[in-house]
């Protein structure tokens, strides 16, 4: 039994000690006008498998919070948690929430950070044991916005990419996701915080992915719950109609009730082994 607890406790420490803070940018932070303070400095948290365990797959992590705040622990680290058990390097991204007094266009400050995120990992993946083609993200909420907007929008880099580094991610995850910036769909405090107060029909077009869709889109699997009172759930039912028309394998899983931020209540098994399931359906993953 002390042998056994032992080893436990080592394997927890090993796995406790996998998690790294590092800058999303070295250098400086572009599209500032005024001085980031340290707490607002946009940061990658790495937590990496055990290399015994390791998958090769990796997921970057997009925590939501309406574009005005983080749900940093509950909607990223305690997901990343769960991932790095699965041998699925995770990375979680502190990004900047839109503000007008740190950005030259606040709305583009975030989707700069989400395709410095993928740079980072993408440039390093063969120092952190991931395959360049099996690099993912998931986001929650106003974090799924963010996702699928990087995963629409990856042809144009808003991130200064001097090396041409592939942007696009390979899959999304997408868990009760603000998809639409439209007045039927969306919720109105992200669009405030992201777009303004009175956005120009083209702002709102750009940033209603379900419009952005192509062939190209990654491979997406949507979850969310159809008594969501926060983030209705046609955000996801229009984006999988979406992909849908476009010839884009996609996953829907809704749960009749659980309303906004479900995953938290429910256990790990119920949220997590689907998404799991279908990255291993499309080839991203295979546990060992």
């Amino acid at each position: 039994m002390k042998v056994k607890l032992l080893i436990l406790l080592f394997f927890i420490v090993r796995i406790a000690s996998a998690q790294k803070v590092l800058p999303l940018y070295p250098d400086s932070v572009p599209n500032n006008l005024l001085k980031l303070s340290d707490a607002e400095q946009p940061t990658l948290t790495l937590y990496l498998p055990e290399r015994r365990a390791a998958t090769g797959t990796a997921v970057i992590i997009f925590p939501g919070g309406a574009y005005s705040f983080l749900a940093y622990e509950e909607e990223g680290i305690s997901i990343a948690k769960e991932f790095v058990k699965k041998g699925i390097a995770a990375f979680v991204v502190k990004y900047r929430l839109p503000r007008r007094e740190t950005m030259r266009d606040k709305s583009f400050g975030s989707l700069m950070d989400a395709q410095q995120a993928i740079k980072v990992v993408r440039s390093k993946a063969a120092s952190w044991g991931i395959g360049q083609k099996r690099i993912g993200v998931i986001g929650y909420s106003a974090g799924g916005h963010l996702a699928s907007t990087l995963g629409t929008h990856f042809s144009k880099s808003y991130s200064p990419n001097p090396e041409n580094i592939n942007l696009r991610p390979d899959f999304m995850i997408l868990v009760y996701p603000l998809i639409s910036m439209g007045d039927s769909l969306t919720h109105m405090g992200s669009r405030i915080s992201l777009l303004g107060m009175e956005p120009s029909k083209e702002r709102i077009e750009l940033f209603s992915n379900e419009l952005q869709v192509t062939k190209t889109t990654p491979p997406t699997y949507l979850t969310h719950a159809g008594d969501d009172s926060i983030v209705d759930v046609d955000n996801s039912i229009v984006f999988y109609q979406a992909l849908q028309r476009k010839g884009v394998d996609a996953e829907l899983h809704l749960f009749p009730k659980g309303n906004h931020g479900f995953t938290s209540r429910l256990s790990v098994v119920e949220w997590l082994d689907p998404m799991l399931a279908f990255i291993k359906r499309e080839g991203f993953y295979e546990p060992k």
